[in-house]
């Protein structure tokens, strides 16, 4: 049941992470990985409230990391 805590708590913000460098968009990786965590609790595999909340959590963390990634438009001179 750790195991399950601590996957929720890094994969989502990572997969948040690679789809917004394939995509080069920040909001697209965000509603792909919204899309696979609906999925997961359609299929019943995310079971508890905590689970969510740390879903949510990561899927925050990840689209807040996925801004601060993104290059400044300073010329250099």
């Amino acid at each position: 049941m750790a195991l399950k805590y601590l996957l929720a708590l890094l994969l989502p913000g990572l997969l948040v992470l690679l789809f917004t460098r394939v995509s080069y968009n920040r909001v697209v990786g965000l509603v792909l990985t919204v899309g696979l965590i609906a999925a997961s609790v359609y299929k019943g595999y995310t079971d508890t409230l905590g689970l969510i909340v740390a879903d949510a959590l990561s899927l925050t963390a990840g689209f807040w990391y996925a801004q601060k990634m993104r290059p400044s438009s300073r010329k250099s001179v």
